[in-house]
């Protein structure tokens, strides 16, 4: 074997291959620190660009669940008022057909008739703060539901106004309605009775747009979470393989280390030729 000044072999062997260690070495110390197997497109840019997009997803689909979760709200308060308002009208139907008795006293009626018009006052009362984050889906207004289910955007839920103010599409009695007389009386118990079941209808499609919400509102979080499964399956390190490979990396460029100080050292035996 021959010696050279010039040219160390060895030590050059013995450097690349301590380089390659510690690039290994590093990319280990990156997968632990991130977490992530793959955490830029130089590490696998098909799985990264696929991580990407279900990650664009699952952003999509936190959005969907925030629309919904306002829009299940907003339902909520007009079911809550909605029920209100029906427990009122059974109420003022017992006050109307009370009213509506021919043989009543003047000063009876007259008492049935300030707690009927009491009752009827709460009605106009319960649709103006039935509202939630702007939206009030019982006033006189126009407003509607339009939640969104789906991360791009185009699929949605709408849930249709109804008006329970007095008089309006659902509510035949008016905000003067009385049982002062036995006219009056008689009359308000033929509007009370069918307010009563056009307010039960409403709660009916308010409860159905409500449960379909709610069932959208599953599925998107059902949908997130196994999105977010899939990408950690993509892109996630196996950080107890990596402990391993830290540890046996680190050994190995210990050895690298002293592999490259025998190699750096081998030419100074050339000095022993010449007696130094």
């Amino acid at each position: 074997m021959g010696f050279s000044v010039n040219t160390n072999a060895s030590a050059l062997s013995a450097l690349q291959n301590l380089n390659s260690t510690t690039k290994s070495l590093d990319g280990v110390q990156t997968r632990i620190n991130t977490g992530l197997r793959i955490s830029s497109a130089k590490d696998n840019a098909a799985v990264y660009s696929i991580a990407q997009q279900l990650r664009a997803d699952l952003r999509g689909y936190n959005a969907v669940k925030q629309s919904l979760d306002r829009s299940i709200s907003t339902v909520d308060i007009a079911l809550a008022a909605a029920e209100s308002i029906s427990d009122l009208l059974i109420e003022m139907k017992e006050k109307a057909v009370a009213a509506a008795d021919a043989g009543l006293d003047d000063e009876s009626r007259t008492a049935l008739a300030q707690d009927f018009e009491a009752l009827r006052d709460q009605i106009t009362t319960i649709t103006a703060n039935a509202e939630f984050n702007g939206t009030n889906l019982i006033d006189a207004g126009t407003d509607i539901i339009v939640a969104i289910t789906s991360p791009d955007a185009v699929q949605k839920i709408t849930i249709s106004h109804e008006s329970l103010t007095l008089g309006g599409g659902n509510i035949t009695l008016t905000a003067n309605q009385t049982v002062s007389t036995l006219a009056t009386a008689v009359s308000a118990v033929a509007d009370v009775t069918a307010s009563l079941a056009a307010v039960n209808a409403v709660l009916t499609r308010l409860g159905a747009g409500g449960k379909t919400l709610e069932a959208q509102r599953t599925f998107a979080t059902k949908i997130s979470d196994t999105i977010e499964v899939g990408i950690g399956n993509l892109v996630d390190a196996d950080l107890a393989r990596e402990s391993a490979r830290l540890q046996s990396l680190q050994v190995k460029q210990q050895l690298g280390v002293q592999a490259l100080s025998i190699a750096n050292a081998a030419p100074k035996s050339i000095l022993n030729l010449f007696g130094g």
